[in-house]
C-alpha cells in the first residue's frame, strides 16, 4: 500500500534547502544584494512616482527617470557634502594627530607613575609605509574590488528601480499567479498589499527619525562645543541605516574630535553620553511613536538578524537586514 509522504515528515530535508538557500544567496551576493536594494527605493519613490501620473500626467517611463533622476541628485548631494566636511576635517589632522599624541603621552607617563610600567612599552610603533602596505595587500586589492563593485552598483541599482517602476503591473501579476491557490488572488494581493504598507512605514519612518535624531545630536555637540557640530550630528543619524551598530560608529569621530580639540577629558566623556542618551530615547520613544504598531519587530531578532545578514552579506547585509525582515 502506498503512502504519500508530507515534506514536512523529512525536517532533514528542510534543514537541507535551508543551507541550499543561504549558500545562493551568499554566492549571488553581487547580484542579490542591487536587488533588494533597489526594491527598496523604489517602494519609497513610487508614491512620488503614482503622484506625477496622475497629478501632472506624465507616462510610466518619464514619471521613473524623473523620479531616478531626483533620488540620484539628492544621493549625489549628500555624498557631495560629506565629501567636502571630510575634506575640511582632514585639512585639520595634523593638529589633530598633534594635539592626540600629547594626551596619548600625558596618560602614558600617568600609567607610567600609577602602575610602573616603562613608557617605553606604551609607545606608537613608527609607522612604516612598505611594511604597512606589504602585510595589508590583501585588504587593498579587497577594498580596489569592492569599489569597483560599488560603482558597478550606481549603474545596476538606478536601473533595476527604472524596470521595477515601468514592469510593476508584470511584477505584481507573476506575484498573483506564483503565490495564488486555485486561480484565488485575495489572499496573495493581500500578502503583496500588506508588505508594501510595512516597507512605506519603515522607510518614511526611518527618515522622519533621522531627521529628528540629527537634530538632538547637532543640540548636544553644539552645547558641548564641538568642531563641524551640525555634521557630525546628522552623520550619525544617517548611521541609523545600520541599527544599533550606526550610532555608536557615529559617536566616535565627535567624540576623537573632542579629544583632540578640548582640554578636558570629560568632553569625549560628555559626547558618548549625549549619544547613549539620544539612542535611548530613540530606541524607546521616538521609534515607537512614529512607526507605531505597523512595523514591530522584536529586538532580539533584530539584532540577531544584522548579526547573521551581516555574516552573509558584509556591511551591505546589516543595512538591509530590517527592511527584508
Amino acid at each position: 500500500m502506498l503512502t504519500t509522504v508530507k515534506k514536512d515528515d523529512h525536517p532533514a530535508l528542510n534543514l537541507l534547502f535551508i543551507i541550499s538557500l543561504v549558500f545562493v544567496l551568499y554566492i549571488l551576493k553581487p547580484i542579490v544584494v542591487p536587488i533588494i536594494i533597489a526594491i527598496i527605493l523604489s517602494v519609497s519613490v513610487f508614491p512620488f512616482v503614482l503622484y506625477l501620473e496622475r497629478k501632472w500626467h506624465f507616462n510610466r517611463v518619464a514619471s521613473a527617470i524623473f523620479a531616478i533622476l531626483l533620488l540620484s541628485l539628492l544621493v549625489s548631494g549628500l555624498i557631495t557634502f560629506i565629501g567636502f566636511q571630510i575634506s575640511d576635517i582632514m585639512d585639520k589632522g595634523g593638529d589633530y594627530a598633534d594635539k592626540l599624541s600629547e594626551v596619548y603621552n600625558s596618560l602614558a607617563t600617568k600609567i607610567e607613575t600609577t602602575l610602573g610600567m616603562n613608557k617605553s612599552d606604551l609607545s606608537l610603533k613608527k609607522l612604516n609605509l612598505g611594511e604597512t602596505l606589504k602585510e595589508n595587500s590583501s585588504s587593498i586589492l579587497d577594498f580596489v574590488t569592492m569599489s569597483g563593485s560599488i560603482f558597478t552598483d550606481v549603474i545596476l541599482i538606478p536601473l533595476y528601480i527604472f524596470f521595477f517602476l515601468i514592469y510593476r503591473k508584470f511584477f505584481k501579476s507573476f506575484f498573483y499567479r506564483a503565490f495564488s491557490k486555485d486561480g484565488n488572488t485575495l489572499k496573495a494581493k493581500t500578502i503583496l498589499s500588506k508588505l508594501y504598507d510595512v516597507q512605506q512605514n519603515y522607510l518614511v519612518g526611518l527618515f522622519m527619525v533621522m531627521g529628528i535624531v540629527g537634530v538632538l545630536n547637532s543640540i548636544g555637540l553644539l552645547i558641548l562645543g564641538i568642531d563641524n557640530a551640525i555634521f557630525f550630528g546628522f552623520l550619525a543619524a544617517l548611521l541609523l541605516l545600520i541599527p544599533y551598530i550606526g550610532i555608536i560608529i557615529g559617536s566616535l569621530l565627535p567624540a576623537i574630535v573632542a579629544l583632540a580639540t578640548k582640554d578636558s577629558l570629560w568632553y569625549p566623556v560628555g559626547v558618548i553620553a549625549i549619544f547613549v542618551f539620544i539612542q535611548f530615547i530613540e530606541g524607546n520613544f521616538i521609534t515607537p511613536k512614529i512607526t507605531g504598531s505597523k512595523v514591530s519587530i522584536n529586538a532580539f531578532v533584530a539584532i540577531l538578524s544584522i548579526i547573521l545578514f551581516s555574516m552573509l552579506w558584509g556591511t551591505a547585509g546589516m543595512v538591509v537586514a530590517l527592511p527584508v525582515i
